[in-house]
């Protein structure tokens, strides 16, 4: 099954993306597809490579980075949503993209299900 996912809040103010990334990591393990993430509203900040968490913490961004690495996940930052928070390709993580919602709509009507996480 091809699995699209929708992430809307951030990573250090919100569940939404730990729970994102933690499904689409069993997802994958169980043998399913993930071909796209598509990072909207304040969800666009798990692409910014400036963020430092404390070092007893996870480092969603970097997470995030590796799985698209390791499982050839599209990580897509929403460009509209990520010019109002300050997030341009200087600030891009690695393995992550900037792109439209057209990107969310193709990963809608192309995965068998698109299951999003925050508000």
């Amino acid at each position: 099954m091809n699995i699209g996912i929708l992430v809307n809040e951030g990573p250090f103010t919100h569940q939404a993306s730990d729970s994102a990334y933690m499904f689409a990591k069993a997802a994958i393990a169980k043998g399913h597809a993930v071909p796209r993430v598509f990072f909207y509203y304040d969800g666009v900040n798990n692409g910014n490579k400036l963020s430092e968490p404390q070092s007893d913490d996870r480092d969603l961004v970097k997470l995030w980075g590796r799985l698209a690495d390791e499982h050839g996940v599209d990580l897509v930052v929403c460009v509209a949503a990520g010019l109002r928070r300050g997030i341009k390709d200087d600030v891009l993580a690695e393995g992550f993209r900037i792109s439209g919602l057209g990107q969310l709509i193709e990963a809608g009507m192309g995965c068998d299900r698109l299951v999003t996480f925050g508000d």
